[in-house]
């Protein structure tokens, strides 16, 4: 079997046939013409922009959490990023580009000891140089960051609304108010290493017709600001990794920067499960299965186990989220091909949904060779 046979553990609500915006959202979609996908892409954009014109970020983020499929959840949010280019690209006048670098913590406790709290606080002047000389906004030179890291709820659909009321120009300055946000401190409690992800938020004076998160520049400005967000936030006993990616609208930083997390994570687990059972009992297989779990994203997970059959004991299980907006293929598209780069050569899938939990251990069901 391959990864296509993976069915989709997640729990999908009936949309009524007369619903906003997945009505219209279905219609695009399905549409024979051109003009008739735009004309239902006009009304999904409609009634977006009126709530965000609302500011009905609780509405707005509940909808999207009521998609029921990951094609009309994709489409609709593709229609939210437009409004929000939309709102902070005014064509004949300065705007406020409000932006987020995602950016993925690694962190783990040098030695055994209490947890640590890491305040990400991030107010480092250098990083504002560091942006400045490899004009990370093209040609636009005036902007402002967020002092301290924060959480993906700060910057997610519920507070697109309100951020981007915060972000109107008074008196041609940029708005302090609008990255006026939350720190969302780090918790590091074991010596085994784990991913946290946060984001670094600003806001960029944007003349008319101006893009200014286009191109590369990261390659110019990627590792020196790696260096100073783990300068920044050091702490005695921490070793810690920080890895930025490139700044983009609030809507597409969330949506970069949760892929990056899961990636990233799911590398560490493959890289360590891997190196230790082929230590100890030789090559592993690896078994992959989809699993109802009321606590994940949707109601369901895919799951990965690392396992031998000369040791059973010593299995290893990974819990693989899946956004609403993502198709179960793709994301176990991304575990396969990190097994294969890792030289797993005997994956597994498991068909069917499976429970949460284990009866037998009281833990997440897993399933071994």
């Amino acid at each position: 079997m391959s990864v296509a046979d993976l069915d989709d553990p997640r729990v999908w609500p009936a949309a009524a046939p007369a619903q906003m915006p997945f009505d219209a959202a279905e219609r695009a979609i399905a549409a024979e013409t051109q003009a008739e996908a735009d004309a239902c892409d006009a009304r999904v954009r409609q009634w977006l922009l009126d709530a965000v014109t609302r500011e009905d970020g609780d509405g707005l983020s509940r909808t999207l959490a009521d998609a029921p499929s990951p094609a009309l959840a994709r489409h609709v949010r593709r229609l939210l990023a437009g409004v929000e280019r939309e709102l902070t690209s005014p064509r004949d006048a300065l705007g406020t580009t409000l932006f987020a670098f995602p950016v993925i913590v690694v962190a783990a406790q040098s030695a055994a000891a209490p947890a640590i709290t890491l305040d990400a606080v991030v107010a480092d002047a250098a990083i504002e140089t560091i942006l400045r000389d490899a004009r990370a906004f093209g040609g636009c030179e005036t902007f402002a960051l967020a002092p301290s890291l924060v959480a993906v709820d700060a910057i997610d659909v519920g507070r697109l609304p309100a951020l981007l009321a915060r972000a109107a120009l008074r008196d041609g300055a940029l708005p302090g108010e609008a990255i006026d946000l939350p720190p969302a401190p780090l918790r590091v409690d074991d010596v085994q290493e784990r991913v946290h992800l946060r984001f670094l938020a600003g806001a960029v004076l944007t003349p008319p017709n101006v893009e200014p998160l286009a191109g590369d520049a990261i390659v110019r400005y990627g590792m020196p600001l790696a260096q100073a967000l783990a300068r920044a936030l050091r702490h005695a006993g921490v070793t810690l990794l920080a890895l930025p990616r490139p700044a983009q609208r609030l809507i597409g930083a969330v949506q970069s920067g949760r892929g990056a997390q899961r990636e990233v994570s799911a590398q560490l687990f493959a890289s360590n499960a891997i190196r230790r059972l082929r230590a100890s009992v030789g090559e592993p297989t690896a078994i992959l299965s989809a699993h109802r779990a009321p606590h994940a994203e949707g109601g369901g997970e895919l799951r990965l186990s690392l396992s031998s059959p000369f040791a059973p004991k010593a299995a290893e299980g990974f819990r693989c989220p899946i956004q609403r907006y993502e198709t179960v293929h793709e994301v176990a598209a991304m575990l396969d091909a990190l097994l294969r780069d890792c030289r797993v050569s005997d994956v597994r899938v498991v068909r069917g949904v499976h429970d949460d939990i284990d009866p037998v251990t009281g833990g997440p069901l897993f399933f071994k060779a």
